[in-house]
């Protein structure tokens, strides 16, 4: 004889534990926009009305696109291969294995 759980699993899973709201589905009528057949639903002939979103969005977007590329090219070398050719570098001039590039005068 089964679990008693597995007998009620469908029971159980309709409860909501320490609840006492009802569960909420989603659920009305779809939201579907049948094919108009033109392109972003203008006729040709038609001029394009623009949405309010519209233009902040496209200066939004392409200006912290701007701004994260000029970022990323200003970016620190923070590479740990970049850090251990220095530290090498360091040593060996502090052990005069290495001639210091830049001797000061």
């Amino acid at each position: 004889m089964p679990a008693p759980t597995i007998l009620r699993a469908g029971t159980l899973a309709s409860r909501r534990a320490f609840s006492t709201t009802r569960a909420v589905r989603s659920g009305g009528a779809p939201h579907y926009d049948p094919p108009s057949g033109w392109l972003f639903g203008v006729r040709p002939g038609e001029e394009y009305k623009r949405e309010g979103w519209e233009i902040p969005f496209f200066y939004g977007f392409c200006g912290s696109f701007v701004v994260a590329t000029i970022a990323y090219a200003f970016k620190p070398d923070t590479s740990i291969q970049t850090w251990a050719l220095e530290e090498a570098r360091r040593r060996l001039e502090a052990e005069g294995i290495l001639e210091d590039p830049h001797p000061e005068k």
